[in-house]
């Protein structure tokens, strides 16, 4: 019987709260593996169940965190062994089951993603499920054949963890990047992540007809609804857009006049049931892709359980810069 803090989550007889508590890990969730996690990180999904502002939580109570890494402590599936480092995000984590924001969590086998070789824990939370989403979406458009040769690739949300990732992972595959950003602090950052030009969103031209001027080859959108759909006639014949956000709205108005008359693609990304060949897939070539260096620059900060809740306030008021980590061991 190991002691262990974890921040938990609650709606229940005194309203939704939530805050960092004492567990056994007799009280973990099933699963067939027991992980000492290491290091966690904090989303924009993290910050809405722990505020009770979304309602993205589906059991209660339960520990919150969309993403985990560490080590393996106790397995019964043969696949994982003790000492073995592993990551998770995605599926039910922080969700409808207990996350990374505590030392100790069990899990589902066939949850869990090997640590690639030279990732660790910490370096594996830098990129989290951002990270991993950004690689979900290079993946795909290139699988729907997109190239660098087709055009410069706009990332709107750039400075974003998703964004800012999405950035590097472009240029270090030869792409030209364009970055979309409302914060004019972070301009020199996302130039040094890759972009080769940077537009205020405040600035951003927006097609109001069906077809306009083709100038981008590609488009990993965060942002949805009115900014998505003017950027769609936009696209370079056979391009791609990858849809991971909705921070502008979740409704979309458009035409299919650019994806019959110029063939584009647009592709959903969906980093929570992602396939385990593909997840690992993708893990493999952010390992091998992405400099170390830069990934510790994506970090702002390193904080204990007990500042999450400062952090998730900074995350929805728009104020937050980078990565944060959750230390939790």
């Amino acid at each position: 019987m190991n002691q262990f803090k974890a921040f938990r989550i609650h709606n229940d007889a005194q309203g939704y709260h939530s805050g960092v508590e004492t567990l056994q890990t007799e009280q973990l969730m099933a699963g067939e593996v027991l992980l000492e996690c290491r290091f966690s990180s904090v989303n924009y999904k993290d910050a809405l169940a722990g505020t009770g502002q979304g309602k993205v939580v589906r059991h209660f109570p339960i520990t919150g965190g969309i993403d985990a890494a560490g080590d393996v402590v106790e397995s019964s599936d043969p696949r994982f062994q003790p000492g073995d480092p592993v990551l998770a995000t995605g599926y039910g984590l922080g969700v409808s089951h207990d996350g990374g924001y505590g030392r100790y969590l069990r899990l589902p086998a066939d949850w869990l993603v090997p640590l690639p070789p030279g990732l660790g824990p910490f370096m594996a939370m830098a990129l989290g499920t951002a990270g991993f989403t950004a690689g979900l979406a290079l993946q795909r458009m290139e699988q729907n054949g997109q190239t660098p040769e087709m055009g410069p690739v706009l990332v709107t949300g750039a400075s974003g963890g998703v964004g800012s990732i999405a950035i590097a992972l472009l240029a270090r595959n030869g792409y030209e990047v364009v970055a979309v950003s409302g914060k004019e602090d972070q301009r020199q950052r996302l130039m040094e992540m890759g972009a080769s030009q940077v537009i205020d969103r405040n600035q951003l031209p927006l097609s109001q007809r069906p077809l306009d001027k083709a100038c981008w080859g590609g488009l990993i959108d965060s942002l949805g609804g009115d900014i998505l759909a003017g950027l769609l006639p936009q696209i370079q014949p056979w391009g791609t857009v990858a849809s991971i956000g909705m921070a502008a709205g979740m409704g979309l108005s458009s035409s299919v006049m650019p994806f019959i008359l110029r063939g584009i693609g647009l592709l959903g990304i969906d980093s929570v049931e992602c396939p385990m060949a593909l997840r690992q897939h993708v893990w493999q070539r952010l390992s091998e892709q992405l400099d170390r260096p830069l990934l510790e620059q994506l970090v702002t900060r390193v904080i204990p359980l007990e500042d999450l809740p400062g952090a998730f306030e900074e995350l929805l008021a728009g104020q937050a810069r980078g990565r944060i980590l959750v230390e939790t061991s």
